[in-house]
């Protein structure tokens, strides 16, 4: 199977993950991190749930990584993310030394692999990661536009429930 395909197919996983999230109210996020074409760690965001601001769907997967490996170093691995990584994830992708990112949609108030600046290829740190954007880009947008519509109608709704008591 041709790399390209790989991409697609663990991006699929991703987006499964994604779903996952969403249905718990979550924003529908999800990370598939791939060694050796083998499934080390998969996750979600959990930031509602946890009520913790670090439950990052990235963050998730590279600790369940590290735990599964015994190390902390991630070398030879891909990180496969529906949402282009914020800067906390991506100081934890090169700091845990993850060699390919592969993302969904960008993300053009936080993106930090390329789309506001690029952490994960920035020169002077002393490990980058090859980047590659916008795999089944358009499902990975839609699925967090359609979360992000269905939020506001839901809250517009409560606010006019609770204006008319």
């Amino acid at each position: 199977m041709l790399q390209n395909e790989k991409d697609e197919q663990y991006m699929l996983l991703a987006m499964k993950e994604a779903r996952k999230a969403e249905e718990l109210g979550e924003v529908p996020i999800g990370a598939v991190l791939v060694m050796e074409d083998e499934v080390i760690a998969a996750a979600y965001n959990r930031r509602e749930i946890e009520h913790r601001s670090v439950a990052h769907a990235e963050l998730i997967a590279i600790d369940q990584a590290c735990k599964s490996k015994g190390a902390w170093r991630l070398t030879g691995s891909t990180l496969y993310v529906t949402l282009e990584p914020c800067a906390m994830c991506a100081g934890a992708i090169v700091l845990s030394r993850v060699d390919r990112v592969v993302y969904g949609a960008h993300d053009p108030k936080g993106g930090c692999a390329g789309t506001l600046m690029n952490l994960l290829q920035e020169e002077r740190f002393n490990h980058q990661c090859e980047v590659v954007p916008g795999v089944r880009g358009q499902e990975c947008s839609e699925m967090l536009s359609s979360f992000f519509r269905g939020l506001r109608k839901r809250n517009k709704e409560k606010k006019k429930n609770q204006s008319s008591l």
